[in-house]
């Protein structure tokens, strides 16, 4: 009776084991590596600095700018390194920049440089007005504005 009663414990364990490995998908990437597809007005688009805040104007040695693919990722300039990262797109707006990393070449703007980067790691909504793109902070403050490029 006992090794009866062992034969179908061990057949039922099996068979758990066996649906258990059905049910999950070892192939499937997790969820924040799935494919990214976005769309919209900002993507694919080279959007260079205007304004940081409502009305400041920084001196840098090349113009600050970035693009948004549609593979989530933006590079650009902050002025005088490149970076890149990635973005995330929502509804109403929501902008998410996320994995900044920057160049590190000496610079004398370097603090202009980083006031721009911090304004895109910042940056929670935007709004776009003909050719200009203007970031809010979450406390709906504005951020700076840029200028869509010809």
């Amino acid at each position: 009776m006992k090794t009866i009663l062992a034969a179908r414990l061990g057949l039922v364990m099996a068979a758990a084991a066996l649906l258990a490995a059905c049910g999950s998908r070892p192939d499937a990437p997790p969820s924040d590596e799935r494919e990214v597809s976005l769309s919209g007005p900002v993507v694919e688009q080279r959007w260079n600095l205007l304004l940081v805040g409502t009305d400041e104007r920084l001196s840098l040695p090349e113009s600050a700018w970035f693009r948004i693919g549609e593979d989530g990722r933006v590079t650009g300039s902050d002025g005088c390194n490149e970076m890149n990262g990635r973005v995330r797109l929502g509804e109403n707006q929501r902008i998410e920049f996320s994995e900044l990393a920057t160049t590190r070449r000496a610079c004398p703007q370097g603090e202009d440089a980083a006031r721009v980067t911090g304004m895109l790691e910042t940056a929670y909504r935007y709004l776009i007005d003909h050719d200009r793109l203007v970031f809010f902070g979450p406390d709906q403050r504005v951020l700076g504005g840029w200028r869509k490029a010809n």
